[in-house]
């Protein structure tokens, strides 16, 4: 890669207010659901690259037809700037045969070559992939992992700015795959989909930006429509009296919590669940972590990620579930406290740091638990343990930070601290 690093203009309004636009030679990983603007911000990168006079490859799995349709949507006439080889499009068939292969990954590696092979032929100075899903299905993580890596090392070693588009993933698997890939990039951009009723108009969501290298400004987040002739922006007057309508995402399910009925005599109480909006799914909560350790490095801020773990033992003696420990963290955390359960474990980032703080939230969970009943805190506090770890200069993203968490009790010197310690 070139020494010389700039920014350029990305053609999307956000991005460019929000971080000044992308990197010479970054690598940037769109990820959203189906029918959420992906492919529309895809061709708004091009786009702009072939007002600069760049050339521009867009590989894609659709129809020459239809990118042309989804191109003129935004007052784009794409067919003008390929007649003058600004914009190349290459049509990528899908793997539709990948299940027949005697070895999946072999094959789908060698499409990473393909898009390395492309680069050389053509020096583009942009590449947009929409979309990459079908190609980064890998049996075996490291494979996927070494071989997009090479790739994005051969494109920014030439200097070219990349631009990748994923499907949202909807299983676990998919997750682990997203993430193996996430983690090489040098900024995220995250769609929500969101339904947003207006005048009996369905349109809209939340972009979320998020860097991995550089980008010091930090993680932000808007909403977004995606308007005619103007493609994705979030430059719009945003009404106040609308109904929001969230489409469903996997989120954390927490079941009401049973009535415990009396037990040794004791009078067990049901406590109400509060559906707070503070609790996220693991991709959503890594981008909120990297966002306040941004903020840590630019204000010195300081924040800490508090572990709960729950021994199985208790769900198995009827004491405990850890949905019910769940909600007892809900109940007693803030709304600006953000929450996941990763693991089996429940991680709570608290935003008002310091060791008084955690304390005082711990015990507050422990006032929570579905019972205040001295005999049943005895019995329960030996199965809850807690680790705290504050923020630190030497932590640089959410992976690392998230990782000493679930770690904790495999690394000396960092333990999870029974319950009863915060008792003593």
């Amino acid at each position: 890669m070139s020494s010389s690093i700039r920014l350029i203009s990305s053609g999307f309004n956000f991005l460019d207010k929000k971080w000044g636009g992308i990197y010479r030679g970054g690598s940037y990983l769109l990820v959203g659901p189906r029918k959420s603007g992906r492919t529309l911000l895809g061709l708004q990168f091009a786009l702009e690259a072939a007002k600069s006079q760049e050339v521009c490859l867009f590989f894609t799995t659709m129809r020459p037809k239809d990118l042309m349709i989804q191109a003129a949507s935004l007052n784009f006439d794409i067919q003008s700037y390929m007649n003058q080889n600004l914009i190349i499009v290459v049509r990528v068939a899908p793997p539709n045969d990948i299940y027949e292969m005697p070895n999946k990954d072999e094959y789908l590696l060698e499409y990473m070559n393909d898009i390395i092979t492309v680069v050389n032929q053509y020096n583009p100075q942009r590449i947009i992939f929409d979309e990459l899903t079908p190609f980064i299905g890998f049996n075996n993580l490291e494979v996927l992992k070494d071989g997009f890596l090479r790739t994005l090392e051969h494109i920014e070693e030439r200097d070219v700015s990349s631009l990748f588009i994923i499907g949202e993933p909807a299983t676990e698997k998919a997750e682990e795959i997203v993430d193996s890939v996430a983690q090489y990039v040098t900024g995220l951009i995250y769609f929500r989909k969101v339904i947003k009723k207006l005048e009996d108009r369905f349109q809209g969501g939340e972009v979320i930006i998020s860097p991995n290298v550089g980008h010091t400004e930090g993680q932000f987040s808007s909403e977004y429509k995606i308007e005619p002739y103007k493609g994705v922006t979030t430059d719009f007057v945003k009404k106040e009296k609308a109904e929001v309508i969230y489409e469903k995402t996997k989120e954390i399910h927490t079941p009401s919590v049973p009535h415990v009925s009396k037990k040794n005599g004791n009078s067990y109480r049901n406590k109400e669940i509060s559906y707070y909006s503070n609790v996220y799914n693991y991709n959503d909560f890594q981008l909120i972590v990297n966002n306040q350790i941004a903020l840590y490095k630019s204000t010195g801020q300081t924040f800490n990620l508090v572990s709960f773990k729950l021994d199985p033992v208790a769900d198995v003696k009827g004491l405990l579930t850890l949905n019910q420990l769940q909600n007892a963290i809900r109940l007693a955390s803030d709304k600006k406290d953000k929450i996941c359960v990763i693991d089996g474990k429940v991680l709570v980032l608290l935003v008002k740091s310091s060791s008084k703080n955690v304390i005082s939230y711990i015990q507050n969970v422990q006032s929570n638990l579905p019972s205040t009943d001295m005999d049943y805190i005895n019995a329960i506090q030996e199965f809850i343990s807690i680790y705290s770890i504050e923020i630190e200069e030497n932590i640089d993203n959410a992976d690392t930070l998230i990782k000493y968490a679930l770690e904790a009790d495999r690394t000396s010197g960092n333990m999870y601290t029974p319950l009863t310690k915060y008792n003593e």
